[in-house]
């Protein structure tokens, strides 16, 4: 299955939609480890907001694993949505609990997997598998996304199903451990952002 991009760079390591000013600095939620721990991180959000490419970059920064959301789901659930029609939570019920099986695999060791976790009780199921874990919103307007979306060539998600993900997302709740991390810029730049967001003693 074809990875999820954060977007093709334009002039000057930007990415189409970006501006020229500086993007916000990431929104802290909550969350801690302990020192020089290896934290697993859920990369979350809306398809077309980079999970996988900044994903990707982030564990390479953490000297850790990383895992494609996109290789949890069943076969029967990438034909639904290929067909244009979105997953209902029977549908996501095995995907999220492939994925918290390899969170807590993970435990004590770190590692990074992409996963939209839109709403709130996707979370819950995940946090079961391992209560510190730590969730990193990438955020960005549906005008961006979508244009990175509508670029992808590839991915099985049709860009017309991106109104009904915004229409799901749950944003963080300030009990829950996480930030928030804009997706302006170039994906080098995104996953910069998203190191600096982690819990103090996270990073090496």
């Amino acid at each position: 299955m074809t990875a999820e991009a954060a977007g093709p760079a334009g002039p000057a390591g930007t990415a189409p939609g970006s501006t020229s000013e500086s993007a916000p600095e990431p929104t802290k939620v909550s969350g801690s480890v302990s020192e020089g721990a290896l934290p697993v991180v859920v990369v979350m959000g809306v398809s077309g907001s980079g999970k996988s490419t900044v994903g990707g970059l982030l564990a390479e920064r953490l000297g850790v694993v990383y895992a494609e959301a996109d290789d949890f789901h069943p076969a029967a659930n990438i034909a639904k949505m290929s067909a244009g029609h979105p997953l209902d939570d029977a549908d996501r019920a095995p995907w999220l609990d492939a994925i918290a099986a390899w969170i807590a695999e993970r435990g004590g060791r770190g590692g990074v997997v992409s996963c939209s976790a839109l709403r709130r009780r996707y979370r819950d199921r995940l946090r079961a598998a391992a209560p510190d874990l730590f969730f990193l919103h990438l955020d960005g307007s549906a005008e961006l996304i979508g244009s990175r979306l509508a670029a992808r060539m590839q991915h099985f998600m049709p860009p017309g199903l991106l109104r009904s993900q915004f229409e799901a997302l749950e944003p963080l709740a300030a009990d829950e451990s996480g930030a928030v991390v804009s997706i302006e810029g170039g994906p080098q730049q995104i996953a910069e952002r998203a190191l600096a967001a982690l819990p103090r003693g996270a990073a090496r």
